[in-house]
C-alpha cells in the first residue's frame, strides 16, 4: 500500500454526501470555530452548491439517541443510516491530563495545520484562533470528543457548513486516524521505560556489516498460476546456514522499497530475497484499473491468497537453486525463513505464520460498518470480501518468524485469529499513519499475539517513513503527507538494528544481539521530533483503547 489512491466516483460522492458531511461534522464541529461561551448552537445550516438546509441540533440529538427521524429530517431518510447514527455518537478519547500535549503536537504537525486551514474554508467566518481555541477547549471533555458533546458548548447559535469542503475533510481526516493521533501522545509517555541510561553496547548493529554484498535479479515463472515474479537476491561470499529473509512490499510498491534493509542484512551474512507480487505491484491493478470507485475494488480478491502463495512458490524455486551449481548454490536456507512485509506485505507475512484469514469477519465489517469515515486500509481489506471461502489457511511451515511494518490487518484475521501464531513476530506502528492507523491495524493485532512479540513504535512516523530514501513515492506523498528522508534517519537506523537483532535470534549469536531488542536500544536512538519505543507488552492504561476495535470486530 505504498502508493495508495483514495478514489471515489462522482456518483458515490453525490449519493453519500450527507454521510461524508456527518463525518466532517464529527470532526469540524468538534474542532469548531468559536471560543469559550455559555451559548450553544441551536442549528446547523448545510450548504451544497445552490442547496441550503437548516437542521435543528435538537433533532440531530434525538436521532442520535433513538434512531428515529423527526418530521423535518424525513428529507434525509435515504442518508441517515444506522452507521450515520453510530458515527454521531462516536467519541475520540483523549486523556484530559494530556490534552495540552496532544493539542500542541497536533497544531504543529503538517496534518493539523492542513486540517485547521481546511476547516477555515468549511466553516465560513471562522478564524484560526477560534478553531484552535475551540479544539483546545473541547479536548478537555472527560467523556471524550464527540460531535454532540461539542455542539452543547458551541458558541454560535447557527453553524454554517460548506458541505463540498467538508466532504473533502472527511476523506482526509477520519476518526480512526484522529484516535491514533491522540493515542500517540499516550504511547510516548507510557511506553517509555526508565532507567535505561546505562545502555552501552559494544557494537552498533545498524552499522554496515563486514561482508561484501552482491546482488542479482531473477524472474521466476509460476506457470500453474500464470504469475511472473521478479526478485532481487542479495548475498555475501561467506557460506551460511543463517535464516533466509524474504521481503514483501506493499500495494503498488516494488522490490526496491526496502533495498537499504536488504543490503544491510546481507552484509551480516544473510541471504535476502526482495520480491514483487504480480497484480499488486507498481505495474499491477493499482495502476491498471481505469475507473475504480473505491479501494475495495482496486485489488483483485485473489491477491489475498496469491501473495502468500507467491512466497511459498519462491521458496520452492530457491530450494532448487540451492542445490544447483553456480554462484547461488548453498545460499538459501529455505527451511528457516523470516518474512518481512510492509503494509499489504505485512498481512502477507503474518498470514504465512498460520492464523486463519477470517473472510466472514471481513464481509460482516464491509457490509455493516464500512463508511467514508474509515481509513484507506479498512477499505482495502474489503477487496477480499468477494472470495467465496469462509476462512483461509495459508500457513507455510518454512516461515518461522515475521516482521510486519505498518501492516494492513483490520478485520482480516477476525477477533482472535492472531492468537494462533506460535512464532516470533515484530510489528512496527507509526502514530501518524493515515493509511493504516495504529490502533486498529497494529496495536490491537499486537495485543492478540500470544507468542514472542515486539512492538516498535514511531511516534510521529507515517506509513512510508521506513522506505528507502531513494524510493520514489511521489504519488502517495501528494495525497497523504509523509515523513521521509533525513527527518526519519533515526527510525531507519533503528529498523536496521532491530531487524538484524530479530533475525539473529534463531542463530547461535542470539544472546549477543538480544540487547538490541530492548526498550533501551530504541530509546537510545529516540529524538524529540521522532520519539522511538520498543516494547514486548502494552501498558495497562493503553488496553482500554482496544475497546474501540473490539466493538467493530464483534458487530
Amino acid at each position: 500500500m505504498a502508493n495508495m489512491h483514495f478514489w471515489r466516483s462522482k456518483q458515490q460522492r453525490t449519493i453519500s454526501w450527507v454521510q461524508g458531511l456527518l463525518c466532517s461534522i464529527t470532526i469540524a464541529l468538534s474542532w469548531g470555530a468559536g471560543m469559550t461561551s455559555t451559548l450553544a448552537a441551536q442549528k446547523i445550516t448545510i450548504r451544497l452548491g445552490p442547496f441550503q438546509q437548516a437542521i435543528a441540533i435538537a433533532d440531530i440529538e434525538a436521532f442520535a439517541k433513538t434512531g428515529k427521524l423527526p418530521e423535518n429530517l424525513q428529507l434525509f431518510r435515504p442518508f441517515l443510516t444506522p452507521q450515520f447514527q453510530e458515527l454521531l455518537n462516536r467519541r475520540v478519547q483523549v486523556d484530559p491530563a494530556l490534552a495540552d500535549k496532544f493539542f500542541d503536537d497536533l497544531v504543529r504537525s503538517p496534518q493539523g495545520q492542513q486540517l485547521i486551514s481546511s476547516l477555515g474554508v468549511a466553516i465560513p467566518g471562522s478564524t484560526v484562533e477560534g478553531l484552535q481555541g475551540a479544539l483546545n477547549l473541547s479536548l478537555r471533555q472527560v467523556n471524550g470528543l464527540s460531535v454532540l458533546g461539542f455542539l452543547r458548548a458551541y458558541p454560535e447559535e447557527n453553524v454554517t457548513l460548506d458541505a463540498t469542503k467538508a466532504i473533502q475533510i472527511a476523506v482526509e481526516f477520519n476518526s480512526n486516524y484522529l484516535q491514533s493521533q491522540a493515542l500517540g501522545t499516550l504511547l510516548e509517555r507510557d511506553l517509555l521505560v526508565k532507567n535505561t541510561t546505562n545502555f552501552q553496547p559494544s557494537f552498533d548493529p545498524a552499522a554496515i556489516g563486514k561482508e561484501a554484498v552482491q546482488q542479482q535479479t531473477l524472474t521466476l515463472q509460476d506457470k500453474q498460476r500464470k504469475r511472473s515474479i521478479p526478485v532481487d537476491i542479495y548475498w555475501s561470499q561467506g557460506h551460511t546456514q543463517a535464516p533466509l529473509v524474504v521481503i514483501s512490499p506493499g500495494l503498488g510498491a516494488n522490490r526496491k522499497f526496502l533495498s537499504y534493509l536488504a543490503g544491510h542484512l546481507a552484509s551480516y551474512g544473510f541471504t535476502v530475497a526482495a520480491m514483487e507480487h504480480p497484480d499488486s505491484n507498481i505495474n499491477g491493478s493499482i495502476y491498471q484499473a481505469s475507473t475504480p470507485t473505491n479501494l475495495a475494488q482496486i485489488l483483485a480478491p485473489t491477491e489475498f491468497i496469491d501473495r502468500p502463495k507467491d512466497i511459498s512458490f519462491l521458496l520452492d524455486e530457491l530450494a532448487k537453486l540451492n542445490n544447483q551449481s553456480g554462484t547461488l548454490q548453498g545460499k538459501f536456507n529455505t527451511d528457516k525463513v523470516t518474512v518481512i512485509g510492509h503494509s499489504l506485505g505485512g498481512y502477507t507475512a503474518l498470514a504465512l505464520l498460520g492464523p486463519e484469514v477470517d473472510l466472514e469477519a471481513v464481509r460482516q465489517f464491509c457490509q455493516n460498518s464500512l463508511s467514508i469515515n474509515e481509513s484507506p486500509g479498512d477499505w482495502l481489506q474489503c477487496a477480499a470480501a468477494p472470495l467465496k471461502e469462509k476462512k483461509l489457511q495459508l500457513k507455510d511451515p518454512r516461515v518461522t518468524s515475521a516482521i510486519a511494518f505498518n501492516p494492513v490487518v483490520g478485520n482480516l484475521f477476525g477477533k482472535t485469529g492472531l492468537n494462533k501464531i506460535n512464532n516470533p513476530v515484530l510489528i512496527l506502528t507509526s502514530t501518524e499513519d493515515s493509511l493504516t492507523p495504529s490502533l486498529k491495524h497494529q496495536i490491537a493485532p499486537f495485543n492478540q499475539l500470544q507468542s514472542s512479540k515486539y512492538l516498535l513504535t514511531a511516534i510521529g512516523g507515517t506509513h512510508l517513513s521506513i522506505s528507502d530514501p531513494s524510493y520514489s513515492a511521489s504519488t502517495a506523498t501528494t495525497i497523504f503527507p509523509e515523513k521521509r528522508g533525513s527527518e526519519t534517519n533515526s527510525l531507519r537506523q533503528l529498523v536496521r538494528g532491530v531487524t538484524l537483532a530479530f533475525v539473529k535470534q534463531s542463530t547461535p549469536e542470539a544472546k549477543i544481539y538480544q540487547p538490541f531488542l530492548t526498550p533501551a536500544y530504541a530509546q537510545s536512538l529516540s529524538k524529540p521530533e521522532l520519539p522511538l519505543r520498543l516494547n514486548s507488552d502494552l501498558p495497562r492504561n493503553i488496553k482500554p483503547w482496544l475497546g474501540f476495535v473490539v466493538d467493530q470486530l464483534t458487530k
